[in-house]
């Protein structure tokens, strides 16, 4: 089985407030993208997982595909298999990829082995290999809150919208894009906003993490800005970095000097 898990891109980012389990209550709206890593799933007289592509740095048995396989075969008692993830989506860059790459695990052995696993049973699984995981098992876009594993549906389509995503190469951690936020209630909510017009996008949406990450990355608002200057109706940097996005209504033309930050560009 082959299967192409996306990577997403985050419209707005609420940091609300800091709970007493040490992670914080956000609200965000998350959007699947067409940019994908490439899993294949093989039944195997042993487990192994290879990867190729983008270098995942790590020890052994700590990929969420990994994870994922064996939170399955505990549960369920499925033989072991092949494991192949070609690796495209660049890797501590705010577009969701090892949690994609993991919530796909999880839904392509329970195709493979006839689970018949409901959405919300995989979601409940995927809630334990990390806080993005559930999101990608239905794979729409959705709003999510929590830790961002309470995920409620959206009616919103990007459709037809030229999206353009551009990486500067710099691995933004979780302890670094959380040291410099400030957890705020907000006065209006995202679906809210996320419902005005278009065109006020830009001035009412948000993402909370770009103040402090801009600080220490000033390269990172540098593409946001082009992208603004290049006519983007929409953009910003997606989670907590270091991919920014810019949505265009038409194609778009990037300068040359910018071309070797583009890791996507094409219609949504």
């Amino acid at each position: 089985m082959i299967l192409f898990p996306p990577a997403k891109i985050n419209l707005g980012l609420s940091i609300l407030e800091k709970r007493s389990d040490g992670y914080h209550e956000l609200e965000t709206c998350m959007l699947p993208i067409p940019f994908y890593d490439i899993l294949e799933i093989l039944p195997a007289d042993e487990f192994l997982f290879q990867q190729t592509g983008l270098e995942i740095l790590g020890i052994a048995g700590d990929n969420l595909c990994e994870k994922a396989f064996c939170l399955i075969q505990k549960k369920y008692a499925i033989p072991n298999v092949l494991i192949h993830l070609r690796k495209q989506i660049p890797i501590g860059a705010g577009l969701g990829g090892g949690s994609s790459d993991g919530a796909y695990v999880l839904k392509g052995l329970n195709d493979v082995f006839e689970l018949e696993l409901s959405d919300e049973k995989l979601e409940h699984l995927a809630a334990e290999l990390g806080s993005d995981c559930p999101f990608f098992i239905k794979n729409e876009a959705q709003i999510a809150t929590g830790r961002g594993e309470k995920l409620s549906p959206i009616n919103l389509t990007m459709s037809g919208f030229y999206l353009v995503l551009l990486n500067p190469g710099i691995h933004i951690g979780t302890k670094e894009a959380y040291a410099g936020v400030f957890s705020s209630k907000k006065e209006v909510s995202l679906v809210k906003l996320l419902a005005s017009p278009f065109d006020d996008w830009q001035k009412v949406i948000c993402n909370d993490f770009e103040s402090s990450i801009f600080l220490n990355h000033p390269k990172i608002k540098e593409l946001k800005n082009e992208l603004v200057d290049l006519g983007a109706l929409y953009a910003s940097m997606s989670g907590s970095g270091s991919s920014v996005f810019g949505i265009f209504k038409d194609k778009v033309e990037l300068p040359e000097s910018r071309k070797s930050d583009i890791v996507f560009q094409g219609f949504m």
